[in-house]
């Protein structure tokens, strides 16, 4: 069977940093960060551009679950409200696996000091 795991948190509270070193742990493992999906320009979010996302993301999770090389599906995005998580698991074939949800949490001087930090090395925009 495989495992299905999501990985939710607020920007910057270390979904990817956690992805990443998840899927060096596991074996068989291929990984999804939703924000992929997300990197256009114009950035722009209205009910046909969410719409897209969650069916790209839908459709690779689909490819991922299908394909016998691969036992573990990481996937990490804001899922910040429990009809994000539904959308996206009401569009995945039915395939046997085991679903596993983790949300990341940290204190807000943590979180503050994480994204200012991300924000010297480049990694974010002060627009965030």
């Amino acid at each position: 069977m495989k495992n299905l795991i999501f990985i939710n948190g607020t920007m910057g509270v270390g979904k990817t940093a956690t992805s990443r070193e998840l899927q060096k742990l596991l074996l068989n493992c291929v990984y999804l960060d939703g924000d992929w999906c997300w990197d256009m320009s114009p950035f722009i979010v209205n009910d046909e551009t969410k719409n897209m996302v969650i069916d790209n993301i839908s459709y690779l999770l689909n490819n991922f679950i299908s394909c016998s090389v691969y036992e573990n599906i990481i996937f990490c995005w804001v899922m910040h409200e429990e009809s994000i998580i539904d959308d996206v698991l009401s569009r995945l074939e039915k395939h046997d696996y085991k679903l596993y949800k983790f949300s990341l949490v940290c204190s807000e001087q943590a979180l503050i000091s994480r994204i200012t930090k991300d924000i010297k090395m480049g990694i974010r925009t002060e627009d965030v």
